[in-house]
């Protein structure tokens, strides 16, 4: 493969990140509840749940969801519950304050994020779908197919991590700035309605 067509697909999959949608949706609510500490569990799982998507996508599991309306549809509708849930959850939830002990920022609430991170986004659709479109662009159909999808998949997840992190600590950093019980509660029911929100965006979300 040329260098200059790995640079086109780097250069286009980092456009592609740039977009919120609901995994960057679901990072902010992380991040404006636990403040910059959520990154550990937060870009591990998004980047093990792109892995996961696009090597099923690549698999051929996209090309079934792109043909079949019905799949695409449960699938899309099993993430959006989940997103409201989790949303739902978070409003509700009490805030813990930046200066919180290690004892109350418990693993438990690591690997929660980590999980909920990785789960939105390896059951999102419409990547899974947008790879079976997108990545076979920039194949070479002289070249082994395996060792360039490998090399796509490692490009693409390396990307998203950064994207996660960047993400994870603007927004993290805004969060330690609070400190009143009051505004901590508002800054979880704004993740927790961005997150609802991005929920409600997912239900209505069209195969490409």
């Amino acid at each position: 493969m040329s260098f200059e067509l790995w640079v086109a697909f780097a250069l286009a999959s980092a456009a592609l990140l740039a977009i919120p949608g609901p995994t960057v949706m679901l990072v902010v609510s992380h991040a404006l509840g636990h403040g910059r500490r959520s990154a550990w569990a937060t870009v591990p799982g998004v980047t093990l749940g792109d892995l996961t998507a696009m090597s099923v996508s690549l698999a051929g599991a996209g090309a079934v969801l792109a043909a079949s309306a019905t799949a695409f549809t449960v699938l899309k509708l099993v993430g959006a519950g989940y997103l409201i849930w989790l949303g739902i959850q978070l409003w509700r939830a009490e805030p813990i304050p930046v200066a919180a002990t290690a004892a109350e920022r418990t693993a438990r609430d690591a690997r929660k994020m980590f999980w909920q991170s990785y789960v939105v986004t390896a059951l999102n659709p419409k990547g899974i779908v947008f790879f079976v479109a997108f990545v076979p662009q920039f194949m070479d159909p002289a070249l082994p197919w395996l060792g360039q999808s490998a090399l796509f998949v490692a490009t693409f997840c390396a990307l998203a991590a950064v994207n996660t992190l960047i993400w994870a600590l603007l927004v993290g950093e805004m969060r330690q700035r609070f400190t009143r019980p009051a505004t901590l509660r508002l800054a979880n029911r704004i993740g927790g309605s961005v997150m609802i929100g991005a929920g409600f965006l997912t239900a209505l979300a069209r195969r490409a």
